[in-house]
């Protein structure tokens, strides 16, 4: 990935449009104006170009994909994608050549008087009290004539329910969209919502005004001759209040802006004042999961206080608790997507619907409380104030609660259901998903944990952590009449550090492994060596999950997820903490397929050592969560080990890079491990091998998830969305930037460890 431009200022461009002459231009000479300048960014992962416009009116992003030489056509077409935050909405436009084959045609976007390339649209509303439509404009360049065959407007879920999914439509939307060509050979799709208020509307103009070229309709298409087009997308939703790139970050990080303004851009385009958003285009909302791992290791850079980046986060998770049971809302449903799927329960309604299926989250919330509220020197004087929050202004089914009492159901909930495991440590006793449910953690795609009904992080790092985290939220007076958790919860979480890692546990002898290894290379037609020679010990690794698909007792895919137990636990078993820390540094330090490593980045999942034909098949370089590269598990894994390393230090409240908060709380005794010099230097050379990986690969950093061919003698990066999923069917392309992997702003090399 590279940036395509660095930011730029649009104080001219009202100016511009003036002179232009075109009529359309002058859509946004109504609006406000904004105090501080427009922020944009244009980014480039080939053959997706993103664009991001935002100033005090809207905040937009728009995709332009179009295919490359060596691009599977059967994945890849030319697309433009313009996504708001705003309700989580968009509009999707597919073009294919008029005449051509397919595959001939491409599409960019070029610099106008319109934007550089984008440009904002504002229209005032009629009605004093109702939003105005706003949206972005800039000029598409066509090669060749070309046909849009089929366009989507409405909700970025239904976007992606047609570019993920099965390719499905729903009437009810589809239809509603209305084609309209004008005189001066522009053409208009327009769209009510289901809430009979919101529309969305597209425009494309032949540019510059006065040119003889018209976009003609027929069939519910357009069709374009060859030549540039102004178009202009708008919604009248209400937007939502951002956070600038000066009230994100604290005042010790100010300095990020500068020297890092990709980065803090990209994190203030996904800030406001309500929520964090996961990431763009795909994920324009709340996710719990996200927001809360994002903060946990943004929180030494992130602003603190009333109307904070850490409130916002901690805020949008409480506001969503369930009142009934606890659990932690993972997905927001807003906008139209919500009315839609309000209408498939027969109810008439445009509330928001939360997604309770994730098993995780629920656990993340303690931890990042006590991150914030008492280790946050700011935090810890805002804990009264911020729980006295009344909860139901954005979940209006969570009024009459304070956001305090949402946080104590939550707590109630983790302390039932970690308590028959602290009696009884048997499997029926672990967390399990929901029944129903075949995902309920981050891997959560068909695959992503196998069909495992048992997840290993949950179990052996998140139900401990937060038991942790609500001992002393529970000792300082956090949950009322709750005082006894102080002491009950320790002894709950060290049950859960100590006892859980056994039932996850894979151990392959030395000989074994080096022939699965030599065999995967052949079921997997993976063309680098099979680097058994590397294998000079038995593998030792935990299981993605228990009971996992075609009868698997383990899913045995050598993982990441050693990660949460680094950042989120100082276990005091040292036998088993010594053992754990070396398996995870050497199977880190191995190259794939014998380990994690490759030269494109540390690989989320290695399927290589499992026996069933399944793994081969499933955990490849197409899959979201397969064998590819995740950025904010390099992250946390670059984190977990420093937090670990520096256990072995006598000033083990340490900082990274001097821009956190020292710890208040006794230092602990010294693990064992640090006296092993075997063991101590084999974590550090996996701390400085993943650094030197993730140095490698500064350019990807930012995305989503990426990853790799071998070609030339080497695994060279590639995008997720060009390589074909195992089985076929649609492919799951990467947010361009992504909240958790913007955490390299607070996650940076320890050069004491170097």
């Amino acid at each position: 990935m590279k940036s395509l431009l660095k930011l730029s200022v649009f104080g001219s461009i009202g100016a511009a449009a003036v002179r232009s002459g075109d009529a359309r231009l002058h859509a946004h000479h109504s609006a406000p104006v904004c105090g501080n300048d427009a922020s944009t960014l244009s980014l480039s992962d080939p053959p997706y170009d993103n664009y991001f416009y935002s100033d005090c009116n809207v905040a937009a992003q728009a995709v332009v994909t179009s295919p490359l030489p060596a691009s599977n056509l059967s994945i890849i077409g030319p697309r433009l994608i313009v996504a708001w935050p705003a309700g989580n909405s968009g509009i999707c436009t597919f073009f294919t050549p008029q005449n051509g084959a397919n595959g001939t045609l491409s599409i960019e976007m070029v610099n106008s008087t319109a934007g550089q390339p984008l440009g904002p649209v504002y229209t005032a509303a009629s009605n004093s009290s109702a939003p105005p439509s706003v949206g972005v404009q800039g000029v598409l360049r066509f090669n060749a004539s070309a046909t849009l065959t089929l366009p989507i407007l409405g909700s970025i879920r239904t976007i992606r329910d047609f570019v993920e999914g099965p390719s499905l439509l729903q009437p009810e939307i589809q239809d509603a969209i209305q084609f309209t060509a004008h005189d001066d050979g522009s053409a208009l799709l327009q769209r009510t919502w289901l809430d009979n208020v919101t529309s969305t509307a597209l425009t494309f103009t032949p540019y510059p005004n006065g040119t003889d070229t018209k976009v003609t309709i027929s069939n519910r298409t357009l069709a374009f001759p060859a030549g540039d087009y102004l178009f202009s997308a708008s919604l009248n939703y209400p937007q939502l209040a951002a956070l600038q790139p000066g009230s994100v970050l604290n005042a010790a990080s100010s300095n990020l802006t500068t020297s890092q303004p990709d980065q803090t851009t990209a994190l203030s385009f996904l800030s406001y004042s309500e929520k964090l958003l996961a990431g763009a285009w795909r994920f324009l909302t709340y996710f719990g999961r996200d927001s809360m791992i994002s903060a946990l290791l943004l929180e030494p850079v992130l602003s603190s206080g009333e109307g904070s980046a850490m409130e916002a986060v901690i805020g949008a998770v409480l506001e969503r608790v369930n009142r009934t049971d606890g659990s932690v809302c993972h997905e927001e449903t807003i906008g139209d997507y919500a009315t839609w799927t309000n209408l498939q329960d027969n109810i008439s309604s445009n509330a928001m619907v939360c997604d309770y299926k994730m098993v995780d989250s629920d656990y993340f919330l303690p931890v990042l409380m006590q991150k914030y509220f008492l280790d946050n020197p700011v935090g810890q004087t805002r804990a009264a104030s911020f729980f006295n929050t009344s909860a139901g202004s954005i979940n209006a089914v969570n009024q009459n609660l304070t956001w305090g009492q949402l946080a104590l159901i939550n707590a109630e909930r983790i302390m039932r259901l970690a308590g028959p495991f602290a009696q009884n440590q048997t499997t029926e006793n672990l967390i399990h998903l929901k029944d129903g449910q075949v995902v309920g953690q981050w891997r959560d795609s068909n695959y992503g944990i196998g069909g495992g009904r048992i997840p290993y992080d949950v179990n052996t790092a998140l139900v401990p952590a937060a038991l942790r985290s609500i001992a002393l939220l529970a000792e300082k007076g956090l949950y009322p009449n709750q005082t006894q958790w102080a002491t009950l919860a320790p002894q709950y979480a060290q049950t859960w550090e100590d006892k859980t890692l056994s039932f996850f546990e894979v151990t392959i002898p030395q000989s074994k492994a080096q022939d699965l290894v030599a065999s995967y290379k052949n079921a997997s037609s993976f063309a680098g060596p099979d680097q058994s020679a590397s294998i000079t010990t038995d593998v030792v690794f935990h299981a993605l999950a228990l009971d996992g698909y075609n009868n698997l007792s383990q899913v045995a895919v050598m993982n990441t997820d050693d990660c949460f137990r680094h950042l989120l636990l100082n276990t005091t078993n040292d036998t088993q903490l010594t053992a754990f820390l070396n398996n995870s540094a050497t199977n880190i330090r191995r190259t794939f397929p014998a380990g994690l490593m490759t030269s494109a980045g540390m690989l989320v999942a290695n399927p290589a050592f499992g026996e069933d034909a399944v793994y081969a098949q499933n955990w490849t370089t197409g899959a979201y969560h397969g064998t590819v590269v995740w950025s904010w598990q390099l992250a946390m894994m670059a984190k977990g080990l420093e937090m670990q390393l520096g256990r072995c230090d006598l000033t083990s409240n340490f900082t990274a890079s001097g821009r956190g908060h020292k710890s208040q709380r006794a230092i602990p005794a010294i693990p064992s491990f640090c006296g092993d010099d075997t063991v101590y230097w084999n974590v550090r050379a996996a701390y400085n091998e993943l650094w030197d990986s993730i140095e490698r690969n500064e350019d990807q950093l930012s995305g989503e998830v990426w990853s790799w061919v071998w070609r030339d003698g080497g695994f060279q990066v590639t995008p997720l969305g060009v390589l074909p999923p195992p089985g076929g069917g649609s492919q799951t392309e990467s947010d361009i930037r992504q909240l958790w992997s913007l955490t390299f702003l607070a996650v940076t090399r320890n050069e004491a460890y170097n």
